[in-house]
């Protein structure tokens, strides 16, 4: 799994640490493709900022600079935390059983012992289960946070604020998203100062069907869980 430290590293390999924090990611994407939207949506992004100016903008721009201010308290968070991963998956399974029994809690460990999967809860409390659930995802699944696309060398090419502002429009828009399909879990994030982080672990989420957690019985979110692990 890649950690902190992992995600760090590369950024500091690009050169990336090295500039300020406004302007701390410079690019991201497996593919070139990727990589183009990515520098279209930093374009689109800085073109906003280009328009502040004008009276019809000015509710965009406020709404661009306070997604900014987020992002880099989620870097900050990124820096100063152990395992910013860990946190997501942690809060995240916090919201799922908040509400949950203890027989409902056994259900799933049950479910999940059947394929292979053993949460080591010292007691079948929600937040101990949720802790214990959360560390063996974050230590067993194949979390792909794509690190040698997180960050381009766009510097090098005289793109890095389109770039670092592509980013930012991808995170934002990640986090909107997940606003929107799972607003419960967004509000927890947004008061650690981590929604702007989500888009770290969206691809793990949009492939687990994690948004669908409120409305999912014990047994779909034993699925749940194995799809985060497999």
């Amino acid at each position: 799994m890649h950690n902190n430290e992992q995600i760090i590293s590369y950024l500091q390999a690009n050169n990336i640490l090295a500039l300020k924090l406004d302007r701390a990611l410079a690019g991201i994407g497996k593919t070139v493709s990727t990589q183009i939207d990515t520098i279209g949506a930093g374009a689109t992004r800085g073109l906003y900022y280009t328009s502040c100016l004008t009276e019809e903008y000015k509710d965009v721009c406020r709404k661009q600079r306070n997604e900014d201010i987020r992002f880099a308290k989620g870097i900050y968070h990124l820096l100063q935390n152990g395992n910013i991963t860990y946190e997501m998956l942690r809060i995240y399974f916090e919201e799922v059983f908040r509400n949950k029994t203890s027989e409902q809690l056994e259900h799933i460990k049950k479910m999940l012992m059947a394929v292979n999967i053993h949460i080591a809860a010292s007691s079948l409390t929600n937040i101990g289960f949720a802790l214990a659930t959360a560390s063996y995802v974050a230590i067993g699944t194949n979390l792909s946070l794509e690190i040698s696309a997180l960050a381009g060398k766009w510097a090098t090419r005289g793109i890095a604020s389109v770039g670092f502002y592509g980013v930012v429009q991808k995170a934002a828009d990640c986090a909107y998203r997940l606003q929107i399909t799972y607003p419960a879990y967004y509000s927890a994030l947004y008061s650690h100062e981590l929604e702007m982080m989500y888009f770290l672990i969206a691809p793990l989420f949009e492939r687990a069907a994690a948004h669908k957690a409120p409305w999912a019985s014990e047994s779909e979110l034993a699925n749940i869980i194995t799809r985060m692990i497999q």
